[in-house]
């Protein structure tokens, strides 16, 4: 079997990460109150590979996603991402974050909401004029850098947020749900943009519960109640269950469709 079930594995001696590691998880367990909300994760993610997380809502992907990011802290185990120790500072600089909720400011244009970010990422001058245009390139938004945000559809602000994790470069591109609330069309140019940054060498992590973007991943991890079912490429995760599609094989290894 090529695939490995995880969801009661449990880790009692740390291993270090190897060289390829963009991401190692290790134990990991987060709870609030008596509610358990990560149970035991241990994941490995190669540098240059498109990993996808799928699970319903409330299973647990996003609480993941922030001790990745280090926006909230473990209960227990240990988050190392590009052979760092999370939380760490100085790493901030090497990851692109896109949230599930847009952080742009409606007032400022889109090119003005990107200088602004830029110069946190302390991109200055003609390197972030650069940036700010093969950002806004790569999103499709090359047209719109001078239109207020506030008058923006839904898809153009995740467009836009995915320029603003684009703008400094990052090694590790780290996505939740990125096309929630989008039309198709908008959901292929993204997809687009992410498969050309892979074929460029970035690692990318995102959030799904929609199957067919699972189907693009290099690999999956299936997430259902705080407790990964199964890691593996959507090819072999159907072969071992004997599914013909990546949701039926979701729902054998203990998924649902919601």
């Amino acid at each position: 079997m090529k695939t490995t079930n995880l969801s009661t594995a449990s880790v009692k001696k740390w291993t270090a990460p190897e060289q390829t590691d963009a991401l190692s998880l290790d134990g990991v367990s987060r709870s609030f109150g008596d509610r358990t909300i990560l149970n035991g994760i241990s994941l490995r993610i190669r540098r240059g590979e498109l990993f996808g997380l799928l699970g319903p809502s409330g299973s647990g992907k996003t609480a993941l996603i922030k001790l990745i990011t280090g926006i909230d802290a473990a209960d227990a185990g240990r988050v190392v991402v590009l052979g760092e120790r999370v939380p760490s500072l100085p790493l901030l600089g090497k990851i692109g974050y896109m949230a599930q909720s847009d952080a742009l400011y409606g007032e400022l244009t889109a090119k003005e909401n990107l200088m602004f970010f830029g110069a946190m990422f302390e991109l200055r001058g003609a390197r972030l004029a650069e940036r700010i245009s093969e950002a806004l390139s790569t999103v499709g938004l090359a047209q719109e850098a001078g239109k207020l945000v506030s008058r923006f559809s839904g898809g153009m602000k995740r467009r836009l947020s995915l320029a603003i994790a684009l703008l400094h470069e990052p090694e590790l591109l780290i996505l939740d749900e990125p096309t929630v609330g989008i039309d198709p069309a908008l959901r292929v140019s993204i997809w687009t943009s992410l498969l050309a940054l892979r074929e460029r060498g970035t690692t990318i992590l995102l959030t799904t519960h929609v199957m067919d973007e699972a189907e693009r991943c290099d690999r999956i991890g299936l997430l259902r109640d705080g407790s990964l079912t199964a890691v593996g490429s959507p090819a072999d995760l159907k072969a071992d269950t004997g599914a013909a599609t990546i949701e039926e094989a979701f729902i054998r290894l203990g998924g649902d469709r919601s």
